[in-house]
């Protein structure tokens, strides 16, 4: 056995289903085992899926464990030498998976992803860099974002993530949608940090992969991510990225990479990230009244997004002692 496949699921057997079809369809020649880890979804997703594939490993967690959680079950059932953390929410195109098994095996990187498409088949920001401090996730802040983007442009700051990758390009970590692993260095670097419910801990966990050797993406293998298809049917959000601000998505967005940041690049940087975001309400207020009111507009409109945005972030403030003192603790928000 080559490759052991960990998905997630959390009411998601219809999109699996898709999911393994479309996996089972072009790798026949791949010899691999597919474990999936329930979060709490109820039998009747355990009998729909292992009617269709009745070769699945099925890990129960009896709880909605998250993401890390669940995938820390996974990889502990795991037999195979390389781990696939793979999103319910993927379909294969071709046989990208069994070259990149192969490409993987023989290649240096303990790590890799590949080029990730969305639906219309247009590139996915599959892999990115780090920015000292996390400063990239100020981009999203609405105006004042749009400002340090500017600014960064002017100085000819580096781009932190790939908008496509057309070859073999390293890069510090790669998207949890499609995230491939030599087990062995699981056992150097650790497994995935049980504190974070979802979101950012493929990021956190790819800094610690990252000082025991290179991640890469492959660039000319592909797999279509729908991009949050999943969460957003049980949050009823229409956010299709990871950038919201406005909803329980966009809190545990925020949340889970504010508690990224304090664990990757210390107190400091975690205050002067949340700082921002505080100092953000202001000027999304203020800016929004001033450039509707002189586009002729309602000034107001924007307004109940700034009172969300502001329950969000003081949301944050209330975490922040318990951010800070950085003990275990489950940073769960939806």
């Amino acid at each position: 056995m080559k490759l052991s496949i960990i998905i997630v699921n959390y009411y998601a057997a219809d999109m699996i289903a898709d999911c393994l079809q479309s996996v089972f369809q072009y790798n026949k020649e791949l010899d691999f085992e597919v474990i999936v880890v329930s979060n709490s979804s109820g039998k009747e997703d355990k009998k729909k899926l292992t009617s269709f594939f009745p070769q699945i490993n099925w890990v129960e967690m009896d709880y909605n464990a998250g993401f890390a959680r669940a995938n820390n079950a996974g990889i502990r059932a795991a037999k195979a030498p390389v781990i696939l953390l793979l999103n319910p929410d993927t379909l294969a195109v071709d046989d990208s998976l069994t070259r990149c098994v192969e490409m993987f095996r023989q290649s240096p990187y303990i790590a890799c992803g590949i080029q990730l498409l969305n639906e219309d088949k247009t590139p996915q920001i599959s892999g990115s860099f780090f920015m000292k401090g996390g400063l990239n996730h100020l981009l999203p802040l609405p105006y004042w974002g749009n400002l340090l983007r500017w600014m960064a442009f002017r100085l000819k700051t580096k781009i932190p993530n790939v908008p496509q990758a057309r070859s073999v390009e390293e890069v510090d970590w790669i998207s949890g949608a499609f995230l491939m692993v030599k087990k062995e260095m699981v056992v150097k670097a650790g497994l995935m940090d049980e504190d974070f419910f979802l979101y950012a801990e493929e990021v956190e966990w790819c800094s610690r992969l990252r000082k025991i050797g290179k991640l890469a993406l492959f660039g000319d293998l592909h797999f279509i991510h729908l991009q949050g298809e999943a969460i957003n049917k049980d949050q009823n959000s229409t956010e299709k990225g990871y950038a919201g601000l406005f909803d329980k998505k966009g809190l545990q967005v925020m949340l889970s990479n504010h508690v990224r940041i304090r664990k990757q690049y210390g107190t400091g940087w975690f205050l002067f990230i949340l700082l921002n975001y505080t100092w953000g309400i202001g000027v999304y207020a203020a800016a929004s009244f001033i450039h509707r009111l002189f586009t002729l507009r309602n000034p107001l409109a924007e307004w109940p997004q700034v009172f969300a945005f502001a329950k969000n972030v003081f949301s944050i403030w209330k975490l922040a002692p318990v951010i800070i003192r950085n003990h275990p603790h489950f940073y769960k928000a939806l």
